[in-house]
């Protein structure tokens, strides 16, 4: 399933985002990154081999400035709000909806100066057994 490609996709197209999003965990410098979360889960299963599914994601920031830190997972926190759809490249999910389920915080001050702040996310999805071209309306 391509969907944490594609949502860190939608974030990288927000309008003047200081730092690019990446896949994967924070790293020595400053950066933003995106990565699942414990609590993912099958909410419905279907006889066609369709599954409902809640994935649980984190959006984190690490920066030496906490206001640059704080801003930019707020415009990053609206810019995930807004999106209406999210394309599957391959047919492997439908995107039913995003919702912010922890508003931007700081999770971490280190002794090195830096900050981290965390973004939490649940998407909702229809994730199909076999990749399949999905009609879109």
């Amino acid at each position: 399933m391509d969907f944490m490609e594609r949502l860190n996709e939608e974030i990288n197209k927000i309008p003047l985002l200081p730092l690019q999003c990446r896949l994967g965990y924070l790293g020595a410098d400053e950066s933003l990154v995106m990565y699942p979360l414990a609590g993912s889960r099958t909410v419905a299963e279907y006889m066609d081999g369709e599954k409902e599914k809640l994935m649980n994601y984190e959006i984190a920031m690490k920066s030496k400035s906490v206001q640059k830190t704080n801003d930019t997972l707020w415009f990053v926190q609206k810019g995930i709000s807004d999106i209406e759809d999210i394309k599957s490249s391959n047919g492997s999910f439908k995107f039913d909806e995003i919702v912010i389920t922890n508003m931007p915080f700081i999770n971490q001050a280190d002794e090195q100066g830096n900050y981290v702040f965390l973004l939490d996310v649940q998407a909702h999805l229809t994730v199909f057994e076999k990749e399949e071209e999905i009609i879109n309306d």
